[in-house]
């Protein structure tokens, strides 16, 4: 299986919810907000986390492929 790293940016701080429920990704906070980065499977799972965001509240500012994902 193929996977894609990505990264989304969202506004605000993420709440512990939020953190639990994108526990497999990279997680980094800066004052305007934070970035989640980590692999995407297919566009069926992209959607899946930009839903899951939409449910949490989050606002998403941007959402792109990226080289490479550190762990």
């Amino acid at each position: 299986m193929t996977t894609v790293p990505f990264e989304f940016r969202v506004d605000g701080r993420l709440t512990d919810q939020a953190r639990e429920a994108f526990c497999d990704m990279r997680i980094q906070e800066d004052g305007a907000g934070a970035t989640l980065r980590g692999e995407v499977i297919d566009e069926s799972h992209m959607l899946g986390i930009l839903a899951q965001c939409r449910t949490l509240g989050l606002v998403v500012v941007s959402a792109h492929r990226v080289p490479s994902v550190r762990r």
